[in-house]
């Protein structure tokens, strides 16, 4: 017996408000739909800007140690609600439950570590007389809250990448107006629900749905939002820039990630690393496994253990305890990475195991045989695809892995310390992972994308940052 869809509202202020149009939420592996969520008009987007706008002149004046309060609060709530959100996660992204409960132990994370780093936003003091003329002159510098934040998020992680927007912007003063993916809405409201039983004052968090192009773009143009954090493509990560006018811009814009497994590295940790790192989430994930370059010494034993422990995940429906690979968002996305699989064959690669697609369930894919100018190696997946390459010398497949539009992360295997900083110095990205894969992060570290992959830096502290801005004061007695 199917659940009856819950209708969900949108949360402006303090109250929760319906819309003339709406949209459905569907679970992604079944199809059965579980929520309507209205489709904020001009109107609403209007109504949640003014209400962040009128909340952050109170809210910019609450105490660190309250605002500390109210997001220690908040991960306390998540973890008493943990299951029922991760059961959300599984149903409304198709994201096994594994990966589910994982984002919200992160999430509770990401929210802890914004409460700790909300009492930690301080400034320094300027020698003033390192300047002739700043003798017998006393100056420092404080921290200060912009104002609204916008965070547009993405269906991928729906609880904890808008974690990592909303917590540090609430642990630094602003308030905040939400813009969660259409296809998975349901878990942001949630959060909203809990952020006010936590006790935000109304108009701290708002949270508005709708298409990018109408409900997106209003949100973007608003001469009251004084910065925008988003996550999603480069595309659109570059008309929101051109948009935005004078804002302060956080973006996150993906990957096409490469990792590299020398020949002294540890098979059995690489392996079943790089196997989840390419199919975790269905490979939706902006730092996905994508692109792996095994030296010739190692790649048919290192290809046979990847295949072998690839044919032993399960695919399946996300709610169950042991599916490792779930649904992709859509079926459309599914038969694009479906399309790109059949294009690289069509132009020499082989496919190794997969390739085929139930639905919107397509499975875990590997390819070799690949040429470096294919699809499947110059653009992001966001898919269950990964692509083999063997080569001969490291300094190659460095080479090959900086070779890309994009710079957020890439990963290396090897104890060879030389080999790991040549890497870290000739690899323009974001981040490097040491005898990890490109999947690898942790929520206080210092996380974005160099080239392409985007601007700024997330990670709670260095989120705080873009959220802030420094007010001078000199004083001279």
């Amino acid at each position: 017996m199917r659940d009856t869809p819950r209708s969900y509202k949108l949360l402006i202020g303090e109250k929760w408000m319906d819309d003339a149009a709406s949209t459905q939420v569907s679970d992604k592996y079944t199809g059965e739909i579980i929520g309507t969520v209205p489709v904020a008009s001009r109107e609403t987007v209007e109504k949640a800007v003014a209400a962040a706008r009128a909340a952050f002149e109170r809210y910019s004046m609450v105490p660190a140690h309250m605002r500390c309060s109210i997001l220690e609060k908040t991960a306390a709530l998540l973890e008493e609600h943990k299951d029922e959100i991760a059961s959300l996660i599984c149903r409304e992204a198709g994201k096994a439950w594994k990966y589910s409960i994982g984002e919200v132990l992160r999430g509770i994370e990401t929210i802890q570590f914004s409460a700790e780093e909300a009492k930690r936003i301080h400034g320094e003091t300027i020698p003033m007389d390192a300047s002739a003329s700043g003798e017998g002159r006393m100056g420092f510098y404080l921290r200060r809250p912009v104002g609204v934040v916008a965070a547009i998020t993405p269906f991928n992680f729906p609880l904890n990448l808008v974690l990592h927007k909303v917590g540090p912007a609430l642990a630094a003063g602003n308030t905040v107006v939400l813009k969660p993916a259409s296809a998975t809405p349901l878990t942001a409201i949630r959060l909203g629900e809990i952020l006010l039983q936590a006790g935000v004052p109304a108009g701290v968090f708002n949270v508005i749905v709708g298409p990018g192009d109408t409900v997106g773009e209003w949100l973007v143009t608003d001469r009251r939002v004084a910065k925008i954090s988003f996550t999603g493509s480069p595309p659109v990560g570059e008309s929101i820039v051109r948009k935005a006018g004078l804002k302060k811009v956080t973006m996150e814009l993906g990957n096409n990630s490469g990792t590299i497994i020398e020949p002294d590295a540890n098979l059995d940790e690489a392996v079943s690393r790089c196997v989840m790192s390419s199919f975790a989430n269905s490979g939706q994930v902006c730092i996905s496994l994508q692109r792996l370059y095994l030296h010739r010494a190692i790649a048919a034993e290192f290809t046979k253990r990847f295949l072998d422990a690839t044919a032993k995940l399960k695919i399946g429906n996300p709610l169950d305890k042991d599916c490792d690979v779930g649904p992709m968002i859509n079926e459309a996305e599914a038969i694009r990475a479906e399309s790109w699989i059949k294009e690289a064959v069509a132009e020499g690669a082989k496919v190794l195991i997969g390739g085929k697609r139930d639905g919107r369930v397509l499975y875990p894919t590997v390819l070799a045989d690949v040429r470096l100018d294919m699809k499947v190696m110059c653009n992001e997946a966001f898919a269950p695809l990964v692509s083999f390459y063997e080569y001969d010398s490291f300094e190659e497949a460095v080479r090959m892995v900086d070779d890309s539009p994009y710079g957020l992360q890439a990963g290396i295997y090897t104890n060879d310390i030389a080999k790991a900083f040549y890497a870290v110095e000739h690899i323009n990205a974001g981040g490097i992972m040491v005898n990890d894969t490109s999947i690898f992060r942790v929520d206080h570290m210092p996380y974005g994308g160099n080239k392409m992959s985007g601007l700024g830096r997330e990670g709670v502290r260095f989120a705080i940052e873009e959220m802030t801005n420094i007010k001078m004061v000199m004083i001279k007695p």
